[in-house]
């Protein structure tokens, strides 16, 4: 099961969070359970969240779920290419790319040390698929 990146930061919730740009969006591995998506919705530049909050909700032709904020922080991007054309995170591997949903500026950097490396997360994923 190849998956995942090594400059990204995960979340148990299935999110990621790419400190070198603050871009957040959702793992190839929930993006592969939800299916094909057919609608993301995305939060506005200047809004301001804490860790855990949802932010936006993503739906495909089998479900919809919410997308939570891996770290608290201020919006400060939306990837508009989603919003008009959301099917662009269909292609294989374009959720932990392209398919970046928004930019953050953090407002607590040490978050960011309590999301899982890509080892720890590619054993969340096996783990779940487990049970």
């Amino acid at each position: 099961m190849k998956q995942g990146n090594i400059f990204l930061k995960y979340s148990a919730s299935h999110e990621w969070f790419r400190p070198i740009d603050g871009a957040i969006g959702i793992s190839n591995h929930a993006k592969n359970q939800l299916g094909e998506v057919v609608y993301i919705e995305l939060p506005e530049i200047g809004d301001i969240y804490e860790k855990g909050t949802s932010f936006g909700s993503i739906e495909s032709v089998k479900a919809a779920s919410d997308c939570y904020l891996p770290i608290s922080g201020e919006i400060i991007e939306v990837n508009t290419i989603l919003r008009d054309s959301p099917d662009v995170i269909n292609e294989k591997g374009a959720a932990e790319e392209i398919g970046w949903f928004v930019k953050i500026k953090p407002s607590n950097l040490n978050e960011i040390d309590l999301l899982l490396d890509n080892k720890d997360y590619k054993e969340l994923c096996i783990n779940e698929k487990e049970h």
